[in-house]
């Protein structure tokens, strides 16, 4: 009798051993590659992405809090639409640039040689689009410092944290960086993909603006198949030894999240590290995306 229940025991723990094979066994292929990408590197690297269906993730360093430079303007753009949403001025509104607010870095408007005044929703589109500084710290003067944390608190996000206008060496001296996890990135963009920041309307706008980035800055899209016609909404950034990528990957049924961040990147870099962790998500989730139960593959 006792051999008689083992043997069920054991047929039914490998029936159940199977079932969680057939679906875990290519993720876990799939976790090897990200940490061999990641182990390779010399330097410090964090990776959050989530599957936008069904949740499916993968997460190394999620929690370590990385410097963002001009990732952290996805957060400051979101402050301006809620300001705007809740009457304090219009997107449509103009604002002059001022001297202070002029910087060097990424951008166009420190080299205008008129006086410069735009719509809020100008500035906005050039901190993204061509991630001027200028339009920046125009925006975070506009919005304040204070309301930008306020509202990330407010989405439960204890590390994302705006602290310091562009190209400000003496607070960059003082550690007063612009921060944030890739965990806590990878939220913000679900946030807006689910329509859940403001209302729908204004998380969309927010995405859109995000789409117009230039491809040829994103290393998410290096790592994608050419010509697919996959979009995607994406801020990177990059400065002394740090490289940043928030994006959304619009994958054909299966649309996800991910950031990637990278510091004390000090030397040449072995590898594409950005490029190549986002092709071994693509591979992985098109493949989830294309394939039956019993790993038939659909095109």
């Amino acid at each position: 009798m006792k051999k008689l229940l083992l043997l069920i025991c054991i047929s039914f723990t490998s029936q159940i051993a199977f079932s969680q094979t057939a679906k875990d066994i290519l993720k876990q292929k799939a976790e090897k590659q990200l940490q061999d990408i990641v182990n390779f590197s010399p330097f410090l690297s964090g990776v959050m992405a989530v599957d936008l269906t069904t949740g499916d993730s993968f997460a190394i360093n999620q929690d370590i809090v990385f410097a963002q430079a001009s990732a952290i303007k996805i957060p400051i753009l979101m402050e301006v639409y809620k300001q705007a949403r809740e009457g304090k001025f219009a997107l449509s509104d103009t604002r002059p640039l001022t001297a202070s607010n002029t910087v060097g870095g990424s951008g166009i408007l420190n080299v205008m040689m008129d006086p410069v005044s735009l719509s809020i929703r100008n500035y906005c589109t050039l901190m993204i689009g061509l991630s001027d500084n200028s339009a920046t710290n125009t925006l975070i003067e506009l919005v304040g410092l204070n309301n930008i944390n306020a509202t990330m608190e407010s989405l439960g996000l204890k590390n994302t944290r705006v602290q310091r206008k562009m190209i400000d060496q003496p607070a960059s001296l003082r550690n007063e960086e612009n921060i944030s996890t890739p965990a806590e990135a990878v939220k913000i963009m679900k946030l807006l993909y689910d329509g859940k920041f403001i209302d729908k309307a204004s998380s969309d706008e927010i995405l859109l603006i995000l789409q117009k980035n230039p491809i040829d800055n994103s290393k998410l899209a290096r790592g994608l198949p050419q010509n697919t016609g996959t979009k995607i909404a994406f801020k990177p950034g990059g400065m002394g030894g740090v490289s940043t990528e928030w994006g959304i990957i619009y994958m054909a049924k299966r649309p996800y999240a991910v950031a990637v961040m990278e510091n004390y990147k000090a030397g040449p870099a072995p590898q594409d590290l950005i490029a190549n962790i986002s092709k071994t998500l693509y591979d992985y989730y098109s493949r989830m995306a294309r394939a039956t139960r019993y790993g038939v593959i659909l095109d």
